[in-house]
């Protein structure tokens, strides 16, 4: 193979992966958090050709939707010529590049290492320790997923940070207002703060609860390819361990003509999976990137690529060469991590966490868990920012699952889209009439808070803002005694749990900020039959009204 064609074919991987992060960002900026709006597959499309949500989902909750079986093409893909995916298409494994290069450009004294290391196995233990608690039903595979990673990361924290630092810096140049003569900077800043406002960011004062964590994960990983190019890739990507799997003996090989290579080792000095064992023939397709880096610096031209049959042994490749020992280590790791996440009482489902919240047509909370890769769609795509990434109410098993907080937003009556872009079906896809008579929780009154029954004065916030069409939120007038003896009528609030859904707009609305007078907890709550303290048959005979 000649030099031309192999420098068009690593520059046609480099805008590939540029190609690949744009539509990703592009998808991104194409949900709409707008009841109105209504999604379609496109927008799952990253989600939809990853095999690791597909085989983690069947695993634990031996169920998965018909659209996840187009990730079956990546591992055709992989059959053939072997890890492609990583190297061309990850839009994560694309930053991890930009990441290496500046790196690489900006301290080139660093210490390097692209040899293989043992330590690249550790990827394949952590897969197998993965798939063993996903067996049990524990789906914390895809949490480690490098596409619902690097979405959970852009939508709670690079957008909301984003979004903050375009609001800051276009506010701090309209009140300086500076310029030269006539000609002032907001003439630029304003309208393009004002185009991503309304195209890009969609919801204006975007905030999540321990996005700084989610943020400063992401920037850990980045910062590891100081250490190792492609850290995360080679030591620590549950997908690159399984497609690295299914690329063991690929049909496409790297193949080294004998007579011209003279073991140079310059082939191994830019491989970005560090696939090159030792100069020559030594070669893992299981940890290669298809980077075409080593044809491209080979100065002899020694390096092709050739077509094989998997059971050929010509060209020649390097197993994985994970031990039993290991795998049997993983495994029992699997079943201790199953055990920590599901010893506690809420995960045995013995009591119940009043602020989790899930979205309406969340399925019960053990399926929810099997099914869930919290990936952040939904709390993407919610008008209102209801949706928040729980930290420990969940539980371990639960982190980062979608959890409504009705402090920060609520349920918008008229929306149903977290159900219709959940990938998984851990939020079925509702109806907009069945969303409104699904309960998500119950809300109750505080009345040493509560104005009419603590300061005896006239408050009707929450009942206006009721949505329900006859109102959840009735009031009955009442005499109250005042200071000089007398008393005057005042109108206290009271809560009917028959039409109660629990969508949260009542708390956010109360004049109360620090500490609501009004609450929605999680009781009543339509998808779990045990936390129903309010039964039906009970509501009309002990009403006292």
């Amino acid at each position: 193979m000649k030099r031309g064609p192999l420098w068009s074919a690593a520059r046609a991987r480099r805008l590939a992966q540029l190609i690949a992060l744009a539509a990703f960002v592009v998808l991104l900026v194409w949900v709409r958090a707008s009841p109105g709006w209504q999604p379609d597959w496109p927008v799952k499309l990253f989600f939809l050709i990853d095999p690791l949500i597909l085989i983690g989902t069947w695993l634990s909750a031996h169920a998965a939707p018909t659209l996840l079986l187009a990730s079956l093409v990546t591992i055709a893909v992989t059959l053939v010529v072997g890890r492609v995916f990583c190297g061309w298409l990850c839009p994560l494994g694309a930053l991890h590049a930009a990441a290496g290069w500046f790196f690489e450009r900006f301290w080139p004294r660093r210490k390097r290492r692209q040899r293989w290391s043992r330590w690249q196995l550790t990827k394949y233990c952590l897969l197998a320790g993965m798939l063993m608690m996903a067996a049990f039903g524990v789906h914390a595979l895809c949490v480690f997923d490098p596409l619902v990673f690097l979405y959970r990361s852009s939508a709670t924290a690079l957008s909301p940070a984003g979004q903050w630092m375009s609001e800051e810096g276009s506010t701090a140049i309209y009140q300086a207002d500076p310029g030269v003569g006539a000609m002032r900077l907001t003439k630029v800043t304003e309208p393009a703060h004002e185009f991503l406002q309304h195209h890009v960011f969609m919801r204006s004062d975007e905030a999540f609860l321990g996005g700084g964590v989610i943020l400063l994960v992401l920037i850990g990983t980045l910062v590891l390819n100081a250490w190792r190019p492609r850290f995360w890739c080679r030591y620590l990507c549950p997908l690159g361990a399984l497609l690295g799997v299914f690329a063991w003996r690929p049909w496409l090989r790297r193949k080294v003509d004998e007579t011209t290579c003279n073991a140079c080792d310059l082939c191994r000095v830019g491989c970005h999976g560090a696939a090159c064992l030792s100069p020559g023939e030594r070669w893992k397709p299981s940890e290669c990137f298809g980077c075409m880096n080593c044809l491209e610096r080979c100065p002899r031209q020694s390096l092709s690529l050739a077509w094989a049959a998997p059971w050929s042994r010509e060209p020649k490749v390097e197993p994985i060469n994970l031990s039993k020992r290991a795998m049997f280590g993983s495994a029992l790791g699997g079943l201790v991590g199953m055990c920590l996440m599901r010893i506690n009482p809420q995960a045995r489902g013995m009591t119940f966490n009043p602020a989790l919240i899930r979205p309406p047509g969340s399925r019960g909370e053990r399926e929810f868990l099997q099914r869930c890769t919290a990936c952040g769609l939904c709390i993407k795509v919610c008008p209102e920012g209801a949706l928040q990434p729980s930290l420990t109410e969940a539980g371990l098993e639960g982190l980062w699952t979608p959890r409504l907080v009705p402090r920060l937003g609520y349920c918008e009556y008229t929306c149903n889209l977290c159900g219709q872009i959940c990938p998984t079906q851990a939020i079925q896809p509702l109806t907009l009439e069945q969303k409104q008579q699904t309960r998500i929780g119950l809300a109750s009154f505080d009345i040493t808070r509560c104005i009419p029954y603590a300061y005896g004065r006239n408050c009707m916030v929450c009942e206006e803002h009721c949505p329900i069409p006859d109102k959840a939120i009735f009031v009955v007038e009442v005499d109250v005694p005042q200071r000089d003896g007398g008393t005057r009528k005042v109108k206290q609030p009271h809560v009917d749990p028959e039409k109660c859904i629990g969508c949260g707009i009542c708390e956010n609305v109360c004049p109360y900020k620090d500490g609501p007078a009004i609450r929605v907890m999680s009781a009543n709550e339509s998808r779990n039959p045990s936390n129903q303290p309010i039964l039906p048959s009970q509501a009309e005979s002990d009403s006292p009204y």
